[in-house]
């Protein structure tokens, strides 16, 4: 088994694993598994309310969470433009998507990544993840594996070996519906 399938496997699993992405190291699990959430943000000492991001390899992955349909040609259209890369968009969730996701909101964080190896995850995976910064609340995100092992030792169940892409900053985040950035890059 190689290390992508050992990812994978920790992830059908309900495990929370780590992954390199473009600026920093995410956590992530299955968004489906309310356990493997809820693992997840006992380790990053997160509170469910502030919600969540899902990062996939494209924006089908990302369909049965999102309401596509509730944003305008144009606004679709500046989402679309931006990805694969590293902007983050709050969209309409599904009346669908669980709460241990979206918080307090009705809406949900989403990203197409463009970083590699975290596309792999997620197509070998077949379907988004759950992700945030590989830290506790409040401490710096981890940059290598060893930062990330260092940090949350005994926590995750893997630690996927990575590059992160070489981005200074954690991807921007913007209101898909009014273009309001609420994250700088």
């Amino acid at each position: 088994m190689n290390e992508l399938e050992r990812a994978v496997a920790a992830l059908k699993q309900e495990g929370v694993i780590a992954y390199a992405t473009e600026a920093v190291f995410g956590v992530g699990c299955d968004p489906d598994s309310e356990a493997a959430v809820h693992k997840l943000l006992a380790i990053k000492q997160r509170p469910v309310e502030k919600g969540l991001i899902l990062i996939a390899d494209t924006l089908e992955q990302l369909l049965p969470y999102i309401d596509i349909a509730a944003l305008t040609a144009e606004q679709r259209a500046a989402v679309e433009a931006s990805w694969p890369g590293p902007f983050t968009w709050v969209m309409p969730a599904r009346a669908t998507t669980p709460k241990w996701l979206t918080g307090q909101f009705d809406t949900l964080a989403v990203r197409v990544t463009a970083h590699p190896q975290v596309r792999a995850l997620c197509r070998a995976f077949g379907k988004p993840l759950v992700s945030t910064s590989a830290n506790l609340t409040g401490e710096e995100p981890g940059r290598t594996t060893a930062e990330v092992v260092a940090a949350l030792a005994g926590r995750l169940d893997y630690v996927l070996p990575g590059e992160v892409g070489g981005r200074a900053k954690p991807s921007e985040i913007r209101d898909a519906r009014t273009g309001t950035v609420l994250r700088a890059s």
